[in-house]
């Protein structure tokens, strides 16, 4: 398959994001005087703007590398619930799989911004795990999806959405039914996602996670490493990404280190979400490990040349892939 085909089976593709969807939400404004009330700065709201966070970015990105994605998730009956849904749906997200929930708050983060300087961050959220009637609804949910899909991404940011009774039960679903499943873990379930197809740690991840001290310039310290992740957790691969070091990834009985491309870097935020799309797509496609990393590797080394969280461009990525193939 030529890098031309490649990115035009993406378009086929069904991919499942199971996991935390937020809300970020942005209010700019003036700081013109302090509060009479507190030594505080008084911002006079201009702009409000609402985007996807969590898993709602990396449906972002599977979506601009021209694949169907369909989120399976869990949010409140609130408000902030409702902008969620409708910010789903304005992008073209395909929203079967999500779930709303009276007993449950809907995760958004609200940065409160004068000129170009954050004043506060205000989080509204719970990290409590989701109930055994919801892990149910959500299993249930992602079971009926399953089969119609090529990939399951298993987007973790800790929120709860995700459990160990529910990361089994898909899991084990999905590996009967031939669907490959992708990780991007996160501290609380890093040993819960047993026999799933390719893990995708970065490197503080992976020490904490494994609870292990190495020297990730050290060769041979990092092959062994990748090696008790695979041992302890049963995974068929490993995708580790390096930031300035690169990706290292282990699957399919192939080893590969590739190093990160030389760029202007403006923000790394999003990055670990564009790569873990784009790793997915790629396994979906049965592509070799070494092209799963070294075009994950490349749309993780554009995304950092832009400000913001901002979703690969697929015709960017596609010209750059090009120069490597």
């Amino acid at each position: 398959m030529d890098i031309n085909q490649v990115f035009e089976a993406f378009n086929a593709l069904r991919v499942l994001v199971i996991g935390d969807v937020m809300l970020d939400s942005y209010v700019w404004g003036k700081v013109e005087r302090i509060s009479p009330e507190a030594p505080v700065p008084v911002v006079n709201v201009q702009k409000r703007e609402y985007r996807l966070g969590g898993a709602g970015n990396v449906l972002l990105n599977v979506q601009s590398l021209g694949a169907e994605a369909i989120i399976c998730s869990i949010i409140g009956t609130d408000g902030a619930g409702d902008l969620l849904e409708n910010s789903l749906y304005e992008k073209g997200l395909n929203c079967e799989g999500l779930i709303r929930s009276e007993d449950r708050i809907t995760t958004i983060k609200e940065r409160i911004i004068a000129g170009s300087q954050q004043v506060v961050r205000i989080d509204t959220e719970t990290d409590k795990p989701i109930s055994k009637s919801e892990t149910a609804k959500l299993v249930s949910k992602a079971k009926e999806l399953i089969p119609s899909c090529q990939v399951i991404i298993f987007e973790d940011y800790d929120k709860g959405v995700l459990t160990s009774e529910s990361i089994f039960e898909i899991t084990s679903f999905a590996n009967e039914h031939g669907v490959p499943t992708v990780v991007d873990p996160k501290k609380r379930n890093f040993l819960a996602y047993n026999g799933t197809t390719l893990f995708k740690p970065n490197l503080k991840e992976l020490r904490e996670g494994l609870k292990i001290d190495f020297d990730a310039d050290n060769a041979t310290e990092l092959r062994e490493t990748v090696q008790l992740l695979k041992d302890t957790l049963n995974v068929k691969g490993a995708l580790i990404t390096l930031s300035e070091r690169g990706v290292f990834i282990d699957f399919q009985n192939e080893m590969h280190h590739l190093p990160a491309h030389i760029r202007q870097i403006a923000d790394v935020s999003g990055a670990g979400d564009t790569v873990i799309s784009i790793a997915a797509c790629c396994v979906a496609l049965g592509l070799p490990p070494k092209a799963v990393a070294a075009i994950s590797n490349l749309g993780g080394g554009l995304v950092c040349e832009l400000i913001g969280v901002v979703p690969i461009d697929k015709n960017l990525l596609k010209t750059e892939a090009e120069k490597l193939y």
